[in-house]
């Protein structure tokens, strides 16, 4: 083999490379162990214990924090948690960027295009302007969009095409903000590895939250709106007084619970406390200051901590913002832990202690860690000047914000300028003077973004904002400044909620289902071709695992259930590399060639067929991930490195070993056969062509008979392509599907559909009720007709919350728009997939009849398994919804019947090049034969292991794998007698044609 020396490095450093990134899991494991031993079950003290470790460094330099996000995370369908689809409202965008213009052209442009964009793949702006002009063919956007706050950037006499660029500038301006809005809501929730991420639909935000177990706080959270908000502030020594009274009440209070905790006396010391403070305070404030100053860094390492903490309990967590002992002038009040916030908010809302504070003091958060490990934040003291609560300034008077370089002291730093609109700019004049010295705080979503000092009065409403940023920072303030004038909604379009015992359960059927079709392919692989072949063919497949699974971790992929499908499925596929090698071997055996030569043309002639075969099926991976969403795509990823690692593997890497053995010349009496396979299908003589008829009528009566059945049954369209709501319910005892949906029929208005989901005491609820209603208390309301509904099959007294939290395993939501595009996108992949496939067996093989063959094949096998769908989904006892797992089903069966039907194509390939006059017939009928016992054990070893993830994967992917287990073989069946017989026909037709012409010459 050439290159040896270059596969055997590349191997090793793969190898190394997997070793290192796979390192991760494991570490977290153990320390996730060691902090589940140290909390004895306590979720609290676990999460303390894990986040006192998260900065510490713990493995090759990195931090525990960094390994959790190296690590191979699980997908929610493994851990539980919530999966959200964000939509932002493009056409409030629009508006809001008109000054909310009433042109009725321009407002009903809005709503054809919102409308249209369901069946559209165009960009929403592009739509509105066709509508726009549609509408008043001699109208210019200018006319709509020349506003004051947009005059720097749109005039009167500016054309259509720059107003449809500064749009779309600016609605990728809105969609940042909102991203890093929905980013620190985040952050905030606590959510361990959160992702979040832009899709490719303009507006629209993806949010993974693993471990959620409160969707609708998570819900209210992510749609609420973002609200800008400019803030005058005190300096610190302006309250410091009411500080120290505000600890010593504390004090009081928690002295008090401590030693006498009978709720009779409790009032009496408190109301004594809040007294003696107020008088105590000026006395005491200096002599505090001191003892912080002094004796606060070296009591926190000792037994004077706990002391201090008895006397000053706010000091204790907070510390003062103070420098040699004095108090800094500034609107920071003081520095605290992360782990201490939740304490300090709990002390400083309590009635006792706002008692003492000043009423119009609000002390709020900054959004950013001030140190690298992001362990703590800045509390700022923020004055109310107004009497109703609100802000000095809101931020809708912002036009725009923009991030640069500016030369400050003879360097240049980072500066974000921002400018106000004219309202604006005389209420920010006002402001900016009267507090000369002081700091203005920019707030969004309640937690200080920046409070930068005023240095003067700042006339014309344009101002210039400085720190020491960084561009990412700066960046990010300027598009917190921005948000104020983006009047645009955000809303929910698709969700999914995993309960954590859901996931368990998928995480032990994957796991099993995956170990098992690994044991029953090894000892295959062993029973058909020997030991020694068997166990190389084996050895293969582990490698094939760790890389597949390095090469993820390195990619910091998420695996989810779908995923391990797979993985599991592409190993059934890498069995064909081997297969196709182990036949072509004992071909060349049985025409008597030595057994290292056998080897070696087994494996050179071998190679054009897996090339071919793996290469579609990699095409068809990357349709897959194209136009597919989570799930789809981790199963797309994991399916396509697979299929790399299985050519590295199974083509090079066991060649390796073979060239090894022989030369120590450990290989005798090895035939690549057993006595129970020595002589199964070694000459068939089956005439394929011969029964080609019959071959074609078959699958044209399933078809039709599908036709019909489409026609008056239909198909059982899942929520991903109607749009509606799933609530998979499990009870305590067995219940009955017509009696779940007749009690909830009258609560959900018959909008309801009830089956058997997995056990016979758990069904999954469907219902499209209020589905068009983006009110985000409909989803809290369906969750109170689901409980009252079944409350007769819940135990007494069970309230809404632990029906919520206890029966309702996981639910789904797919808002109308999301469910338009993701039908659109799936029919675009299905045909897509089908024409690459038709364009790649024409490109390889130079010869039409081969791409009708195939394009014939591939079709003939998806509209079986669609009329097969449409035939039993009311008879078989389990989910046949047609969805995007479907989708991703079909379109995995297109690149696996490719992948069969180009080894027979190259085996007819090669045999028309060594015998390019011998009947054509008999050359297809040769090649379909000789090419049968690779294609029965291919299909076979696929086969059981799709069988075993159909019967052991969970009822959440049985739909998925029953499509596959029909795919494969329908599939195989189109390969003998649908794709060969008619490149047959085409061939014939054209040698016929030719041979015509040749006689008409002579």
């Amino acid at each position: 083999m050439q290159n040896k020396g270059f596969v055997k490095v590349f191997a090793v450093l793969l190898t190394l490379v997997c070793l290192f990134y796979l390192s991760f899991s494991f570490v977290t494991r153990y320390y996730n162990n060691k902090a589940a031993e140290y909390a004895g079950g306590d979720p609290a003290k676990e999460s303390t214990y894990l986040d006192s470790l998260s900065t510490q460094k713990v493995w090759l330099g990195y931090t525990l924090k960094q390994c959790r996000e190296m690590e191979i995370s699980l997908g929610l369908d493994l851990k539980g948690g919530m999966n959200v689809v964000l939509e932002l409202n493009v056409a409030d965008v629009i508006r809001s960027l008109s000054n909310n213009n009433q042109d009725e052209n321009f407002n009903k442009a809005l709503d054809l295009a919102y409308a249209h964009q369901a069946t559209s793949q165009k960009d929403f702006i592009d739509l509105f302007a066709e509508e726009y002009k549609k509408l008043d063919n001699g109208a210019r956007l200018s006319a709509i969009f020349s506003t004051f706050e947009l005059k720097d950037k749109i005039n009167p006499q500016s054309s259509d095409a720059q107003v449809i660029s500064i749009l779309k500038q600016e609605l990728q301006s809105a969609i940042d903000n909102s991203f890093n809005v929905l980013r620190t809501r985040i952050d905030r929730f606590g959510v361990v590895s959160p992702n979040i991420q832009r899709l490719e639909t303009a507006g629209r935000i993806l949010v993974e939250l693993p471990g959620v177990k409160e969707p609708e706080r998570v819900r209210k959270l992510l749609q609420g709106s973002a609200n800008l908000e400019f803030w005058e502030t005190y300096q610190l020594p302006e309250i410091y007084q009411q500080l120290i009274a505000a600890d010593n009440v504390l004090a009081a209070i928690l002295n008090a619970k401590e030693i006498d905790s009978a709720t009779e006396t409790a009032n009496e010391p408190e109301a004594t406390a809040e007294a003696t403070a107020a008088e105590t305070a000026t006395s005491d404030a200096d002599s505090l200051l001191a003892q912080i100053h002094q004796d606060k860094p070296e009591a926190a390492a000792s037994a004077n901590m706990e002391e201090f903490a008895k006397q000053h309990p706010l000091f204790a967590l907070l510390q003062i913002n103070q420098y040699n002992g004095q108090l800094v002038p500034s609107a920071i009040v003081g520095i605290a832990n992360v782990k201490d916030i939740d304490k300090i908010n709990e002390y400083l809302n309590m009635k006792q202690v706002k008692d003492v504070l000043p009423r119009n003091l609000s002390l709020k958060w900054g959004v950013k860690a001030i140190d690298e490990k992001e362990q703590y934040f800045y509390l700022y003291a923020i004055k109310m000047t107004n009497r109703d609560g609100s802000p000095a300034l809101g931020g809708d008077v912002v036009t725009d914000a923009n991030a640069d370089f500016a030369q400050q002291a003879g360097r240049n730093e980072q500066e974000v300028s921002m400018t106000m609109n004219a309202e604006g700019a005389k209420a920010w004049a006002r402001l900016t003077k009267d507090n000369i010295g002081k700091a203005v705080a920019i707030v969004l979503d309640d937690m200080v973004y920046s409070a930068p000092n005023v240095q003067v009065e700042i006339t014309g409403g344009r101002s210039q904002i400085t720190g020491h940023f960084t561009p990412e920072e700066a960046k990010d303030l300027a598009n917190v400044l921005k948000s104020g004038k983006m009047a645009a909604s955000v809303q929910i379009v698709q969700e999914d909620v995993v309960g954590p015992s859901l996931g368990q359960e998928a995480i032990n059927s994957g796991v099993i289902s995956f170990v098992l079709a690994l044991v029953l392919l090894m000892i295959y692989m062993c029973a058909f071709y020997g030991l020694i072949p068997g166990l190389i063919a084996d050895g293969a497949l582990v490698l094939n695992i760790f890389f597949t699974m390095g090469i993820l971790a390195s990619f910091q992929a998420v695996l989810t259930l779908p995923g391990i499908a797979g993985m599991v499925l592409t190993l059934g596929m890498a069995v064909d590399a081997n297969v196709l090698i182990y036949e072509r071997t004992k071909e060349e055996l049985r025409a008597g060639k030595s057994l290292g030569k056998a080897i070696a043309d087994g494996y050179g002639n071998a190679f054009s067929a897996i090339f071919d075969s793996n290469l579609t099926s990699i095409i068809t991976g990357i349709v897959l991930f194209y136009f597919g969403t989570g799930p789809i795509r981790g199963f797309a990823t994991t399916m396509i490195i697979g299929l790399f690692a299985s050519f590295l593997t199974a083509v090079f890497l066991t060649r390796i070993v073979y060239e090894g053995l022989l030369a120590k010349d450990r290989l005798k009496n090895v035939t690549f056969t057993t006595s129970l396979t020595k002589d199964l299908l070694t000459n068939p003589k089956i005439n394929f062509l011969g029964a080609r008829k019959v071959g074609y009528l078959i699958p044209l009566i399933i078809i039709v008979l599908g036709a019909i059945s489409m026609s008056t049954i239909g198909l059982n369209n899942g929520i991903d392509f109607t749009g509606g709501r799933n609530y998979v319910i499990r009870f305590d005892q067995d219940v009955k599907t017509d009696e779940v949906r007749d009690m909830l029929d009258a609560q959900l208005d018959g909008a309801v559909s009830v089956i058997t989901i997995g056990t016979s005491n758990q069904v999954r609820v469907s219902t499209n009720y209020k589905i068009a209603d983006a009110n985000p208390s409909v989803d809290q309301e369906i969750e109170t007709k689901l409980f009252e509904g079944v409350k007769p099959l819940l135990p007494e007294g069970t309230t809404q919350d632990e029906f919520v939290g206890s029966y309702i395993q996981s639910s789904q939501k797919v808002g109308p728009s999301m469910a338009d595009d993701i039908k659109n996108s799936a029919i675009l992949a299905v045909v897509f997939a089908m024409i690459c496939m038709a364009a790649y067996i024409l490109l390889r093989f130079r010869d039409v009849s081969f791409s009708v063959g195939a394009f014939a094949s591939v079709a003939t096998t998806t509209f079986c398994i669609i009329s097969f769908y449409t035939l039993l989904w009311k008879i078989l006892p389990f989910s046949m919804e047609v969805d995007q797992t479907f989708i991703a089903a079909i379109l995995t069966i297109i690149g696996y019947s490719i992948n069969d039907t180009v080894v027979v194509f190259d085996r007819i390939r090669e045999t028309i090049g060594l015998y390019p006059k011998r009947d054509r017939y008999q050359v297809i009928n040769d090649a379909l034969n000789s090419t049968l016992c690779r294609t029965f054990n291919t299909s076979l070893t696929t086969l059981v292991v799709v069988l075993c993830i159909f019967i052991l994967g969970g009822a959440t992917i049985r739909s998925f794998t029953f499509a596959i287990l029909l795919g494969i073989i329908i599939g195989t069946y189109s390969t003998l007698f649908v794709a060969t017989p008619i490149a047959y026909e085409l061939q014939k037709k054209k040698i016929n044609k030719k041979a015509s012409k040749e006689t008409a010459a002579k």
